[in-house]
């Protein structure tokens, strides 16, 4: 019978991780929030285009109309600590949002799947301005 020697982390000479992260549980649920974030507000999109009658197509719609403006807004702001920029991308979400209802009712267009795609639209536009603006 063979006995194996299982040596500690600190007796390999391994360098511990100079951001002080530890490994465990936890460690992984920040992507995991951003994907489930991510795909309900794909599915409010969807619900909303759609059409669909289902009771969740008002929430899942506002998270979508709320989250994509910031998540743009927020890669426009790296610079600024996390509260803030969480603060301000919300901020910048609702501002946009009510720049396109007051423009859609201007011109006497308003529709929900209007609104819904020109949100869509100007938040691209606003994260392919970052993109391309961070590559410079």
């Amino acid at each position: 019978m063979q006995t194996l020697r299982i040596k500690s982390r600190s007796s390999d000479g391994a360098t511990e991780d100079p951001t002080g992260a530890r490994p465990g549980p936890g460690r992984g649920l920040s992507p995991l929030l951003m994907g489930a974030a991510t795909a309900v507000a794909a599915v409010g999109a969807l619900l909303a285009l759609t059409g669909s009658g289902s009771p969740l197509r008002g929430p899942c719609t506002l998270f979508f109309l709320l989250a994509a403006p910031a998540a743009a807004v927020a890669a426009a702001l790296r610079g600024l600590d996390p509260y803030a920029r969480t603060l301000a991308a919300l901020a910048g979400s609702v501002v946009l949002n009510m720049l396109v209802a007051q423009g859609m009712l201007a011109v006497h267009r308003w529709s929900v799947h209007g609104g819904v795609i020109a949100v869509t639209a100007l938040s691209l536009l606003l994260l392919l301005w970052v993109l391309l603006r961070k590559s410079e």
